[in-house]
């Protein structure tokens, strides 16, 4: 924002607020569900947060007892949770401010500090320390993006502009996932559509419990489905589950399942508790 670099630091909630940065004065994150979130506050309000630097496994709201802190409900994927992941969706990046916390590094010693823009990179859902459901938010840092300039449009046609964007889902090719899109010959598990192209079939390797941290899901067949793009994002984004049966649930049906294809009912099991909504 135009007067607050990065590493601009507030000496309360009260000038945080005013200055725009972040404008509620108690809720650590700003927007709404319609059109996602603008900015997050991370002061060691939420017992299970995690900062590494770059990178910040951000708690989501709701269901924290104000006396000890701690997690005495439920969390929901609403308001201001469901803001954050309508950026995951979008790719919107979020301003995160840090506040004081003597348990980490990152955090300033005093007041609060302006740390640049995060991307928000996935969300699901576990246990917390206190044993309740919390919704979880990946943030990863990004550099600035380039301010565009405005003019008025040209009486005549030319060149169309070009901008750089970002793309947010990254399409693993693995060999485990050639075999499998073989074995499918392209088509999809959920609605049996292959996509044509001019360069053969197309299909996508969908991993059930997802790689990396904190899910740590492994990239093995049993961990795989072949799936259209709509249906990857859907599976990626809690928008269907599936059950031990192979039954879908939130879609009509059951999975398509090759004789040589078997499913590990333990990542489809992780995949309703953490991601399934």
């Amino acid at each position: 924002m135009p007067g607050y670099p990065e590493g601009y630091e507030f000496q309360s909630r009260l000038e945080l607020s005013l200055s725009g940065v972040h404008a509620p004065r108690q809720a650590g994150i700003s927007g709404n569900q319609q059109e996602g979130a603008d900015s997050v506050v991370i002061s060691g309000g939420y017992e299970d947060d995690e900062d590494y630097g770059d990178e910040i496994i951000y708690t989501g709201h709701g269901g924290r007892d104000l006396n000890t802190g701690k997690q005495g409900t439920d969390q929901l994927l609403h308001r201001n949770n469901l803001a954050l992941a309508k950026n995951c969706q979008t790719g919107l990046p979020v301003r995160v401010i840090r506040g004081k916390r003597p348990s980490s590094r990152f955090a300033p010693q005093e007041g609060y500090r302006y740390d640049g823009l995060f991307r928000v990179e996935a969300y699901w859902k576990e246990r917390g320390r206190s044993g309740f459901l919390i919704w979880r938010f990946r943030l990863r840092k990004i550099e600035p993006p380039s301010v565009a300039t405005l003019q008025e449009p040209s009486a005549t046609y030319g060149s169309p502009q070009r901008l750089s964007t970002v793309v947010q889902r990254i399409v693993r090719d693995t060999a485990q996932g050639r075999s499998l899109k073989a074995l499918y010959q392209f088509q999809c598990q959920v609605c049996g559509v292959a996509v044509p192209t001019t360069a053969g079939g197309y299909a996508e390797a969908a991993h059930i419990r997802p790689l990396g941290r904190p899910h740590a899901g492994p990239d093995v067949l049993e961990n795989l489905l072949c799936l259209c793009p709509n249906h990857h994002v859907m599976l990626d984004f809690g928008g269907f589950g599936i059950a031990d049966d192979f039954s879908l649930l939130s879609l009509s049906g059951s999975l398509l399942l090759h004789p040589k294809h078997s499913l590990g009912r333990e990542f489809l099991q992780y995949h309703r508790d953490h991601i399934y909504q």
